[in-house]
């Protein structure tokens, strides 16, 4: 199972934008593609995207930069390898590179490469991708996040979170845990239209209207759940992702612009515990900036022991932070972003560290995706447990749900954790 041929071409992002397809062919004729996703929200110490910066090109976010690299420097340095190497493949890319961060060739390119390297090595054997990476211990079904009202990076509105999702806990499969969750989107839809919201929807498929607040929009889900005929807090909960990040301060604290206060990171952690006491919310991600270490500390020892609490711009899928975590005992939760960190192996070794200090693993899309389905399989394939990839809008985002239906189907006593995860 040699490789003959590593290749890769621009193709469009679901944003519009220019992004890496990565070609891998196999000496029995077995060809793996794979598209790379980029994120608009994105961590500072996430590995390095690589865009060409002409300007004449896309507004200079081309990448025949990073696809040249794979036709030539990483092509040469792969040819003759087995395809069933992952880690000799992958640890190539990163002696080839040369960086940390992969600022040399490419973390699209590198990834673009190690996904189609697992894709063609799985169809040689015909194996489908979750059982080839997962092996016999593939066959839990991940519950979703679904991202149904966008503010923040994501949308052009006044609400200052980012994404206010829907987590289908309360069912017994997958796929009427993602039926409950397109009910409850429609019935959000018509809640917003009749009360002279838009409707017009942000990058990940869910909706941006302008509200009053960033408590508004989670008075308007629970209508929407209620309205679709389930359970606040049984059926579905609530999920945030705050990406605060992106509006905090040179001084350390917290602008909420769509509410015109601004908080230290203690007045922040007492936002959230007064939200929880009043809302069913069971997860909150990137609640205080990636830098601020002492508030998660704070955050943490809060309210570690009543929700969720998830590193993305904190950890960037990065074993080395996600260690200092560990030691410090920041977060319970980590969001598996194989983009942030460069390549299927460096993603599988986030996910072992992180489930063996009991740490809880999302696996993530990014806002610029595309038809790729991946990271459905390699949820399924690692037991993520969960899933994040937008609402049940966009066809980039349905390729993820879609696929995971197919999963199910296939796999005759799969398991859907539903309950069991906020038990």
């Amino acid at each position: 199972m040699k490789i003959v041929r590593v290749n890769a071409y621009e193709v469009m992002d679901s944003r519009g934008n220019p992004t890496l397809k990565a070609v891998v062919e196999l000496n029995d004729g077995t060809i793996g593609e794979a598209i790379v996703p980029s994120g608009a929200s994105t961590g500072k110490r996430e590995a390095v995207e690589l865009r060409d910066g002409d300007q004449k090109r896309y507004g200079g976010k081309g990448v025949l930069n990073a696809c040249k690299n794979v036709n030539v420097r990483i092509q040469e340095s792969l040819i003759g390898l087995c395809g069933m190497e992952q880690g000799r493949i992958d640890d190539e890319l990163i002696k080839l590179d040369g960086t940390h961060n992969f600022s040399n060739i490419g973390a699209n390119a590198a990834l673009g490469v190690s996904m189609a390297v697992a894709r063609a090595a799985a169809k040689s054997l015909n194996l489908p991708l979750y059982r080839y990476l997962g092996g016999a211990q593939a066959f839990n079904l991940p519950v979703p996040m679904l991202n149904i009202i966008n503010g923040g990076s994501h949308a052009d509105n006044t609400v200052d979170f980012q994404e206010y999702m829907i987590m289908p806990i309360g069912f017994d499969c997958f796929s009427e845990a993602l039926r409950a969750s397109a009910e409850v989107y429609h019935a959000l839809k018509k809640i917003l239209h009749s009360s002279k919201h838009i409707t017009s929807i942000g990058d990940e498929g869910g909706f941006a209207p302008n509200l009053a607040n960033n408590t508004e929009p989670i008075e308007m889900i629970l209508r929407a759940i209620e309205a679709a005929g389930y359970q606040v807090g049984t059926d579905l909960a609530i999920a945030l992702d705050v990406a605060s990040s992106e509006f905090v301060q040179d001084d350390g604290r917290y602008h909420l612009a769509g509410e015109n206060r601004t908080l230290s990171n203690e007045e922040m952690v007492d936002y959230y515990a007064k939200m929880i006491e009043k809302y069913p919310i069971v997860s909150i991600e990137d609640g205080l900036s990636e830098d601020d270490w002492e508030g998660w500390g704070i955050l943490t020892r809060r309210l570690g022991n009543r929700v969720q609490l998830v590193g993305d711009d904190l950890f960037v899928t990065n074993t080395q932070i996600l260690q200092e975590g560990i030691n410090q005992g920041i977060a319970n939760a980590i969001l598996i972003k194989p983009n942030q960190i460069g390549t299927i192996s460096q993603t599988i070794e986030a996910i072992s560290l992180a489930k063996r200090h009991r740490y809880r693993c999302i696996m993530s899309h990014r806002s610029g995706e595309s038809e790729d389905s991946f990271i459905a399989d390699f949820a399924v394939a690692l037991n993520t447990g969960e899933i994040k990839t937008g609402s049940t809008a966009r066809s980039e985002r349905i390729a993820k749900y879609n696929r995971l239906i197919e999963i199910e189907r296939e796999i005759s006593r799969s398991e859907y954790l539903g309950i069991k995860l906020f038990k």
